[in-house]
């Protein structure tokens, strides 16, 4: 890629604003010295200094890519850990119930709403298959671990309801049981800590001894 050009990126802003080296240097509350030195390649200017300038003359210093696409900065409103710092740029910050990476200890301790992989090797793996994220996580009201469990556990009962209606679907019909006409499914039958009142199963046609 280019080398940023210093120079000519202060003789664009200087034309923009119609600004002389000094006046330049007096509206950034720097020397004449340190803009003129910095638009004949003998030092560099600090970036903020640069932005400044930029701003004077209605501009905006971005990233680019090889492309020339812009790339935005990172945001600002990303996850933080537990005592409000920013998570290291370069780890990739994911859910504390995935693969939670700390010790021996870490069940004494309670498990954090984001981690991420110190290794580097374990960051790769994990890049591998599931790509390298742009941003960090965003934080979501209330507790983003409670809701995931309570995700995971309602998508476990669609997935057991829809196998019992495949079942339902290509399952013999049952005998009458003893003249009584109950063709209950399976998921009706006493089962201890699950369905000790003998409540029918939700896909149950029978409902043989409900009022």
């Amino acid at each position: 890629m280019e080398r940023f050009a210093l120079a000519g990126a202060l003789r664009r802003i200087r034309r923009a604003t119609d600004c002389s080296q000094r006046e330049l240097a007096e509206l950034l509350g720097i020397s004449h010295a340190t803009v003129a030195a910095a638009e004949t390649g003998a030092r560099d200017l600090r970036v903020g200094q640069l932005s400044r300038a930029a701003e004077l003359a209605g501009l905006r210093i971005a990233l680019v890519d090889r492309e020339a696409r812009e790339v935005p900065v990172m945001s600002g409103a990303a996850v933080r850990d537990r005592a409000g710092r920013r998570f290291p740029a370069h780890l990739d910050t994911r859910y504390g119930d995935e693969d939670w990476w700390h010790g021996p200890e870490r069940y004494s301790r309670e498990r954090p709403s984001w981690t991420f992989d110190r290794a580097r090797g374990l960051r790769d793996e994990r890049r591998r298959w599931a790509g390298t994220p742009d941003e960090h996580l965003a934080p979501e009201p209330g507790e983003p671990l409670a809701r995931r469990a309570a995700e995971r556990r309602r998508a476990a009962e669609e997935r057991r309801a829809e196998q019992r209606r495949r079942w339902l679907a290509t399952a013999p019909a049952r005998e009458p049981d003893w003249g009584t006409g109950c063709t209950c499914p399976p998921g009706c039958e006493y089962a201890e800590g699950r369905n000790e009142d003998l409540s029918h199963d939700e896909v149950c046609a029978c409902r043989c001894d409900v009022g």
